[in-house]
């Protein structure tokens, strides 16, 4: 088995629990970290938001095939703890998730987001790429919604700081979403 091959057959045992990443760590592990162990350690984001194309900067990272897309699609487990990686990254970003009356989603800024938006709006962050994976995550995934939720509300923050993240990075979340 190429490697992969393999690593995309770990992908949905570690999603649902029952298997670690390549560095032995588990999803409720990496779920129940700090803002200080998710801003430092750069090889989880592409466990917790894979993607079909390769990382730029994780050679070990899993890369999704139709396979493991339609899994994701189909089992609601797996979109559950999707969500609960995106509960975790919003509030590292001091953001939230709220569902409305009929099912809309919708992402405003936390109590938290004055502190924590200190951490990830600045030049040149890597955060932004970050947020780059997570929108196409949402959208290969199904989760369109949410995706959408998090763009309208990084539109909102991109035209506060616009100075800050710069109009190649949110051109960058734009295409993200329509993908």
């Amino acid at each position: 088995m190429n490697s992969e091959k393999h690593l995309n057959a770990r992908l949905v045992p570690f999603y649902l629990g029952e298997q670690r990443d390549l560095e032995g760590r588990t999803i409720q592990e990496i779920w129940a970290w700090d803002f200080e162990a998710l801003e430092c350690a750069h090889d989880y984001i592409q466990w917790l938001f894979p993607l079909s194309e390769k990382s730029a900067f994780n050679a070990n990272a899993p890369i999704v095939d139709e396979a493991v897309i339609q899994a994701f699609q189909q089992d609601p487990r797996l979109r559950q703890n999707l969500l609960r990686s995106l509960t975790v990254m919003l509030r590292f970003y001091g953001l939230q998730r709220q569902e409305r009356d009929r099912g809309e989603v919708m992402i405003s800024r936390s109590e938290d987001y004055p502190i924590r938006k200190r951490e990830w709006i600045c030049l040149f962050d890597h955060n932004y790429l970050r947020i780059t994976r997570i929108l196409k995550c949402l959208m290969t995934f199904g989760l369109e919604a949410e995706a959408q939720a998090v763009y309208e509300c990084l539109q909102q923050i991109y035209k506060e700081n616009r100075d800050q993240i710069g109009g190649e990075t949110f051109q960058h979340w734009t295409n993200a979403i329509k993908t």
